[in-house]
């Protein structure tokens, strides 16, 4: 089988204006799906009344979903190699809908 190499990946550069850049606070997300595409919410709850503000939202594919999902596992690993294990309380369970 002949050597199959792949072309190098370009790096991309992100631009960001300032406002962007900041980012937003979340404390709570929610994922919809369709057969086409993911919905993410991203949303603050502060405490009392359970209102929570979406502060963005974010569509994706669903392979690009799934690559996020690699990326975020893939990251959670080396910071918990490099600052701890990190620990969920029972308040920390997923609830899927």
């Amino acid at each position: 089988m002949a050597d199959e190499t792949k072309p190098p990946v370009p790096r991309i550069q992100l631009h960001l204006d300032e406002a962007l850049a900041q980012g937003v606070y979340s404390n709570l997300l929610l994922i919809n799906h369709t057969e086409t595409e993911f919905v993410l919410d991203f949303a603050f709850l502060a405490p009392g009344p359970p209102v929570a503000k979406v502060r963005s939202r974010v569509i994706a594919s669903p392979r690009h979903a799934k690559r996020l999902l690699v990326a975020l596992q893939k990251n959670l690993q080396r910071y918990e190699e490099r600052f701890g294990v990190i620990e969920l309380s029972g308040d920390d369970e997923l609830t899927v809908h």
